[in-house]
C-alpha cells in the first residue's frame, strides 16, 4: 500500500539505523531466527498437532520483538529506532487487519442473509458437474481478483465452494487450491489486484498499462495448474434432488448487502487510487454504510440483521495469524536478515534472483519481501521489475500460507484446506509457476513485447 511522506521518512530513518546496528549475527538475531523457524514448523504442521496456526505465529511475532527490546536494554542502545519500527509495523498491520475484518464481516452477513445458499442452489440445480464447478469458480477468481483484490476474491469464492458440498474433500481441496492460485495469478497483472503489485506500481517501477503485459504469463500459469489439478477432481455432480430441494429465499436486505459489498471494494480502490487513502479506509467506510443499512432495515420493520452478531463469526484466528506472521517478519527485517536480498541480486543477477523471490515469498510472505526489494532498489529495467512483480505475486501460491489469499481460505475452510493438503498438490502449482516464467521470458526477452 502507498505510504505517506511521513511514513517514508520514518522508514528511511529505520533503514539507516538498522544499517548502523546489524543484529543478524548477534545472539538475539540467531535466537529470533530459531524461534521463527520453530513457529513456522508448528504452522506448517497445524493439522498434525492440532495447534491453530495463529498461536505459534502470534507468539513468535510478539516474543521476537520483546527479545530485541531486552537486547537493546542490556547493551544500552538508543531504543528510538526500535520504537519507530514498531510504530510503522503497527500501521502496516492495522491496514491489513481492518481490511480483512470488513471483508469477512460482509461475507458473514451474506451467509446469514442466505445469499450464498441461493448461489449454490443456482449452480447445483443447473446440473453442473464437479469439474465444471471447479473451472467456473477458478475462472471467476482469475477475473474478479484484478478488480476486487485477490484476498477478497478468494474469501468469497471459497465460501461458495464450501456451500456447494461441505463434505467431499476430493472436490473441496483441489477447488480451494485452484481458487487461491487463480486469485493470486489474476491479481498479479493488475496494479491493485495484489498488494505487491500495488507496491511496485506506487513506487514508480511501471506505468498502469505496463502491468497488463503480465496477463499472458498469469493466465497460462493458472490454466496449466488448473488443468493438472482437475485430474484430481471427482466425476459426477453434487447431490441435488429437485423433488426435495427448495429454492432458498434471501432474507430482507441480502442483495442490498451484496451491492454495498461491491460498492465498498470500489471505494477502497478509488480512494487509494485518487486520494491516496489506505485501502482499509474505504473498507471501513463501507462498514459504516453496512451498519446504517442494518439500522434502516430495522426501522422499516423488515427482518434485519445484527452486524455485531455476524462479526462474532469472523475467523479471528486468521486475523491474529496475520498479526503474528507480519510481526515476526518485521522483526527479521529489523534484525537485518532481509537485507541479504540485495546480496542475492549482486551474486546471481536479476533474472535468477527474481525467480528465487517467488520461492522466498512463499516461505516468508510476499509483502515484506517486495518491500525489501523496493528499498534496496537493485538496478533493473522494466522487464525485470515486471518479472519480480509476477513471481512475488504468484509465488505465494506454492505454500498454503504464502499469500493473503491462501491464509484467508485456510481460515474459511478450516480443517479442509490445510498445509498438508496443499503440499500434496504443490507440484501442479510449481508447473504453472515455471510456465509463467517461460511465457515471460519468451514475451519479454525474445519478442520484446512490452
Amino acid at each position: 500500500m502507498e505510504q505517506s511522506p511521513v511514513t517514508d521518512t520514518v522508514t528511511q530513518v529505520i533503514s539507516h539505523a538498522a544499517a548502523d546496528v546489524n543484529l543478524a549475527t548477534t545472539w538475539v538475531g540467531w535466537l529470533s531466527l530459531a524461534i521463527f523457524v520453530l513457529a513456522y514448523y508448528f504452522i506448517a504442521t497445524e493439522d498434525k498437532y492440532e495447534v491453530n496456526k495463529a498461536k505459534p505465529a502470534l507468539f513468535a511475532g510478539t516474543f521476537m520483538f520483546m527479545l530485541i527490546g531486552v537486547y537493546y536494554a542490556i547493551n544500552g542502545l538508543n531504543p528510538d529506532p526500535l520504537h519507530d519500527e514498531l510504530e510503522v509495523l503497527i500501521l502496516e498491520i492495522a491496514e491489513i487487519f481492518f481490511f480483512l475484518l470488513v471483508a469477512m464481516t460482509f461475507i458473514e452477513t451474506l451467509i446469514e442473509r442466505g445469499v450464498f445458499d441461493l448461489m449454490k442452489f443456482k449452480l447445483v440445480s443447473k446440473g453442473y458437474s464437479y469439474k465444471k464447478l471447479f473451472w467456473l469458480t477458478g475462472l471467476l477468481a482469475f477475473f474478479i481478483s484484478p478488480v476486487a483484490d485477490n484476498l477478497t476474491t478468494a474469501l468469497i469464492l471459497s465460501t461458495v465452494l464450501f456451500t456447494i458440498d461441505k463434505k467431499n474433500l476430493a472436490f473441496l481441496v483441489p477447488g480451494a487450491i485452484n481458487i487461491v492460485v487463480a486469485a493470486n495469478a489474476g491479481g498479479a497483472w493488475s496494479p491493485f489486484g495484489d498488494i505487491t503489485t500495488l507496491m511496485a506500481w506506487t513506487a514508480g517501477k511501471g506505468q498502469f498499462v505496463d502491468f497488463l503485459y503480465l496477463f499472458p504469463a498469469s493466465v497460462v500459469g493458472w490454466v496449466i495448474t488448473a488443468s493438472l489439478l482437475s485430474m484430481s477432481v471427482p466425476k459426477g455432480q453434487p447431490p441435488f434432488d429437485a423433488s426435495t430441494e427448495t429454492k432458498p429465499v434471501v432474507a430482507d436486505g441480502g442483495m442490498g448487502v451484496a451491492y454495498f459489498g461491491i460498492l465498498t471494494i470500489v471505494m477502497a480502490v478509488l480512494g487509494h487510487q485518487f486520494f491516496h487513502f489506505p485501502a482499509m479506509w474505504g473498507m471501513m467506510f463501507g462498514m459504516a454504510i453496512l451498519k446504517l443499512y442494518a439500522v434502516h432495515l430495522h426501522k422499516s420493520g423488515k427482518n434485519g440483521f445484527n452486524i455485531y452478531i455476524n462479526m462474532q463469526k469472523v475467523e479471528n484466528d486468521t486475523l491474529l495469524f496475520f498479526f503474528g506472521i507480519l510481526s515476526a517478519v518485521g522483526a527479521l527485517h529489523f534484525l537485518g536478515f532481509l537485507h541479504y536480498i540485495h546480496d542475492l541480486y549482486t551474486s546471481f543477477g536479476p533474472t535468477i534472483s527474481n525467480i528465487g523471490v517467488g520461492f522466498l515469498s512463499a516461505i516468508v510472505d510476499n509483502v515484506p519481501v517486495m518491500s525489501a526489494i523496493l528499498k534496496s532498489s537493485p538496478e533493473m529495467g522494466l522487464d525485470q521489475w515486471l518479472l519480480v512483480t509476477l513471481t512475488a505475486g504468484i509465488g505465494g501460491s506454492l505454500i498454503s500460507f504464502g499469500s493473503a489469499a491462501g491464509v484467508g481460505v485456510m481460515g474459511r475452510l478450516h480443517g479442509i484446506y490445510t498445509f498438508g493438503a496443499h503440499m500434496k498438490h504443490s507440484w501442479t502449482i510449481l508447473a504453472g509457476y515455471i510456465a509463467s516464467i517461460a511465457v515471460w521470458y519468451f514475451q519479454f526477452q525474445i519478442l520484446g513485447l512490452y
